[in-house]
């Protein structure tokens, strides 16, 4: 085989290979943050113009990510927000909107001593994504609920449970930090939280007869 020959094998082999790692590359990429974002990276995917500028996005939001000072919640604050979420719960049935809106702020608060910046809605959106990719979509549904002026009273309910998806999340479960002394609120973590009170957010709608209600929120009189 001529020199020619060999050098021109040569180049071909090295663009294959080159090629072969590009592709590789790229698919591994993908891979990593369609795993890390979860439904967030079809999301993505659908509002960006290609792939490449939708994966561009994303490494971004990793990018200013680990730039937050971000700290996991101590096990008094864990405690103490679980049982602000099931008083805050039982009061839905009384008044739906307030609670949707004290539940915001709730996950507001968590993201706070988180370390989570809160200023504007679809930066936090976008720094929850990295970390809790899976729930962020319930986050937009709750903040697209909260802010409609005709939201009845089913729709009010479904922006709770989102924000309690999102709520969860943030904070974890309690029973995987060690003892504190706060029973009342570690009994509340134990159990589901929409079984914290007989009138909890989701019995109110699938069992409004059991809670005296009708289907506008108001109460009834029993026969």
């Amino acid at each position: 085989m001529s020199t020619a020959a060999i050098v021109i094998l040569v180049v071909v082999l090295l663009a294959v290979l080159f090629a072969a790692g590009w592709f590789l590359g790229g698919w591994a990429r993908s891979r990593r943050l369609r795993n890390r974002f979860g439904p967030e990276y079809e999301r993505s995917l659908e509002s960006a113009d290609n792939r490449r500028a939708a994966e561009r996005e994303l490494t971004e939001r990793e990018k200013r990510h680990a730039q937050l000072n971000l700290k996991p919640l101590s096990v008094a604050a864990r405690a103490r927000y679980t049982e602000q979420w099931a008083r805050l719960q039982e009061r839905f049935i009384d008044d739906p909107a307030d609670t949707v809106g004290d539940a915001k702020e709730l996950v507001h608060a968590v993201m706070r001593d988180r370390g989570y910046p809160t200023d504007d809605f679809d930066q936090q959106a976008a720094d929850l994504s990295v970390e809790h990719g899976p729930v962020v979509g319930h986050y937009r549904d709750a903040h697209n609920i909260h802010g409609r002026g005709d939201a009845q009273t089913e729709d009010l309910r479904h922006a709770l449970v989102h924000y309690r998806t999102v709520f969860r999340s943030l904070v974890g479960p309690i029973e995987t930090t060690a003892p504190v002394d706060v029973p009342a609120a570690r009994e509340n973590a134990d159990r589901p939280v929409e079984h914290n009170a007989d009138r909890s957010a989701d019995r109110s709608a699938d069992r409004s007869a059991d809670q005296n209600v009708d289907h506008n929120g108001a109460r009834v009189q029993p026969n």
